[in-house]
């Protein structure tokens, strides 16, 4: 009996061993040719240096399937000199009939052309810095983290750098020639090698291929997949530059609704200050977010609250190391959108001005990296919100081949003795400790976690933890989770649905790749989850069974049924039209209704394309109708035109309310040139009684250096769209390198 456990022992750890060096074996190397001559960035490449360098090639598919090699090849050469890293990239093609939607910088690489370089400086498999282009060579760049599993969470496209890219287009290929200088990333210089790959997504074949060869149930870019560029000299420390982030800002603001009329001038600015060769010190004052694109608006018709993203530059560098701790949906500790945000007096949603911030992030070896924020906010004694002073702190230590081990502390603490502020409410603070999991070959990934929050007055039940465990392989996607939420855990810098809770949710996926020409996959998946509640005896208060079939096809579209089984135990009064004086659902009482969804994509290469949802079911006591539409169409690479349309006919027997609540957002973005583009935005939510405008004109005059000039209307629709709020800003950025 013993030697078959010790005989099953040893084969489970050799198959854990043999998935491990599943990318290991089919690691690729590239020679980086030192040069010291000019390289004139114009996609030609013909200078002589470039002939040190020999063309790689080889890429294999990743989609259609991960098998074969690419049908339509792309090779590339690499060379440096001790400021700059340069690469050639030749990609064949069919022709020059390209999908390029617009010419604005970090543009979407969903359903495109386009080409992207990851760099892995530190080799950790677990961040990288990412460029890309298309074939006009229009740029975008990124902060890869978390191995690049997940494409949510994992991509920070807010960071932005200096580099050079310019492409040719001919009969069949295209050429991009990209400069990167050094001092655009942060690396070891005593490491002779870095990890890199190269990806390219290709609409005229369907075909989205890989230097390194990658299976296809994996993210295209994965950290596990990857290359080796080996240099063929030492690299020399770089002298990363100071950077100063100046800007000068003019607002005339009319508050209809408090009758408050003013103009302001603001000053203030951002400056980056390198630490060696992998720490970065960024530091803000007054800093202005006018600029910013404006939130989507969305309808809620659930109990929780809803996050949204941050779009605000000072907090998106290396934002991975403040916020991925927790668990997505249920809770995060740091949430950097309640820092600058917060309530007045009536409960409405206001700028809570920053006085000045730094960070401190990056790297202090080559596995362990640190996070420091601290923040300084305005106190608004008429609206009764009070100066903060806010604080993460935040330590990660890689461990094994990919894993990491971190600890974070949070605090947040007001400045002064107010008297609207409770003694309970001046402070609270976080602290945890988490461990990630990613084996090498990205098929099994986790987290377990350990969080207690410290507020006066709540010590009872004041702590989060949860595991996570997920596996992955071509075929089958199994994951289960655990979370146990104390009633009085409390983080006021971070996002919670709910508190005093303990929530188990398997899921299950099950994958087919037919031999159809026009057929990727067929995915089968099995969602659930179910909520307790210690307070009421481990009381069952929500439940959703939900079923689904997708069937993907080659030109990206794809098609999907779904069936979902809910239950709800409402422990207080819920009103899910949240229309004003209605009757609520009652507390103390349980539902159970379900909801079946139709929903289709079509192709997003197409000049006009959309993505539509038909929803019918039962809905608490009533009935539920929802139609969710999103219309694109453009005229590339100048304009683009989308249209959101969701229409929720909710049907309650009386007393309890019915409505029709729609959200209506039409966008009209206009990219004249890689320097000027206008958007402008239109959002109708009559769930929230509001019509908003945005439109924003932008100038980049200089490289990361802009003009803006933005307008804000704002109207109440229940009132005859009487208006509530409009501003004009006007603002000059400049970024200078000292």
């Amino acid at each position: 009996m013993k030697i078959k456990r010790i005989a099953s022992l040893a084969y489970l750890i050799g198959l854990f061993l043999h998935s491990s060096l599943w990318g290991q074996l089919e690691e690729k190397e590239i020679l980086v040719s030192s040069v010291e001559g000019t390289i004139k960035i114009d996609g030609i490449g013909d200078e002589i240096d470039w002939e040190k360098a020999q063309w790689t090639s080889d890429f294999w598919m990743w989609r259609p399937t991960d098998s074969l090699q690419a049908k339509k090849q792309t090779r590339f050469k690499i060379i440096r000199d001790d400021q700059n890293i340069y690469l050639l990239v030749e990609a064949t093609t069919n022709g020059t009939n390209f999908t390029t939607p617009n010419l604005k910088r970090d543009f979407n690489t969903y359903g495109v052309d386009y080409l992207t370089l990851l760099f892995d400086t530190f080799s950790d498999a677990t961040n990288a810095f990412s460029f890309a282009t298309n074939p006009l060579g229009v740029k975008a760049d990124g902060l890869i983290s978390g191995g690049n599993q997940d494409y949510r969470t994992n991509r920070n496209y807010a960071w932005d750098s200096k580099w050079n890219v310019e492409t040719q287009i001919e009969d069949k290929r295209y050429i991009a020639e990209f400069r990167i200088p050094f001092n655009s990333m942060f690396y070891d210089n005593k490491n002779p090698s870095w990890r890199f790959n190269i990806y390219r997504g290709n609409t005229q074949q369907n075909e989205f291929s890989i230097w390194v060869k990658t299976p296809q149930n994996q993210l295209i870019g994965n950290l596990a997949f990857m290359g080796k560029m080996v240099f063929e000299t030492p690299l020399k420390r770089s002298r990363n530059p100071i950077s100063v982030i100046p800007y000068l800002s003019g607002a005339n603001y009319n508050d209809f609704a408090n009758d408050d009329k003013k103009t302001t001038i603001a000053v203030g600015g951002d400056a980056k200050i390198p630490i060696g060769n992998a720490l970065n010190l960024d530091l803000t004052f007054n800093p202005d977010f006018s600029q910013v694109e404006v939130d989507d608006q969305v309808v809620n018709l659930t109990r929780f609250a809803i996050s949204l993203p941050e779009k605000r530059q000072f907090f998106t560098q290396n934002d991975d190391l403040f916020k991925d701790f927790g668990s997505t949906r249920d809770v995060i500790p740091f949430f950097s959108r309640r820092i600058g945000v917060a309530e007045d007096l009536e409960g409405n949603t206001i700028e809570n001005k920053i006085i000045a911030g730094g960070r401190l992030s990056g790297k202090l070896n080559s596995n362990l990296r640190i996070g420091f924020l601290n923040i300084l906010t305005e106190a608004d004694e008429k609206n009764e919100i009070p100066s903060n002073l806010n604080t993460v702190f935040t330590l990660r230590q890689k461990v094994f081949d990919r894993s990491n081990i971190s600890f974070f502390f949070i605090d947040r603490r007001t400045t002064d003795d107010y008297d609207f502020i409770s003694e309970e409410a001046r402070t609270n603070s976080v602290s945890g400790l988490e461990y990630n999991l990613a084996s090498s070959d990205s098929k099994w990934t986790g987290r377990a976690f350990f969080h207690k929050s410290f507020t006066q007055g709540l010590t009872e039940d004041d702590m989060i933890s949860g595991m996570s465990l997920q596996r992955n392989t071509l075929r089958h996607r199994f994951s289960m989770n655990f979370i146990h939420g104390g009633e009085d855990f409390r983080s006021d810098l971070g996002f919670f649905r709910r508190t005093g809770f303990l929530k188990i949710n398997p899921s299950y996926s099950y994958r087919i790749y037919p031999k159809n020409p026009n057929v990727n996959r067929y995915e089968f998946s099995q969602f659930s989850f179910l909520v307790y509640n210690p307070a009421l005896n481990y009381k069952l208060t929500d439940r959703w069974f939900v079923s689904s079939i997708r069937k993907s096809y080659l030109n990206g579209s794809n098609f999907q049924l779904q069936f979902a089984n809910r239950y709800e135990y409402l422990i207080n009064d819920f009103d899910p039209t949240r229309s004003d004086g209605s009757t609520p659902l009652p507390e103390d009482t349980a539902y159970n209704f379900s909801e079946l969804e139709l929903s289709y994509r079509s192709d997003q290469r197409k000049a006009f394309n959309f993505d539509t949802e038909v929803k019918y079911g039962s809905f608490y006591n009533g009935t539920k109708f929802s139609i969710e539409n999103e219309l694109k169409w453009r005229k590339q690479p100048i304009f683009n035109a989308s249209m959101i349309v969701n229409f929720n006919a909710i049907k309650l027997p009386d007393p309890y309310p019915s409505k029709n609540i729609w959200l209506i957002s039409p966008k009209l973005d206009f990219t004249f040139t890689k320097k000027v583009f206008w958007t402008t935005f239109v959002q109708y939510n009559s769930q929230g009684e509001n019509l908003g405008i945005n439109s924003r004109l932008q100038w980049r005059f200089a490289p990361l250096s802009d003009l803006f000039f933005v307008y804000n209307d704002n109207y109440i629709s229940s009132d005859n769209f009487s208006p509530r709020y409009r501003s004009f800003n006007l603002k000059l950025t400049y970024w200078l390198n000292i």
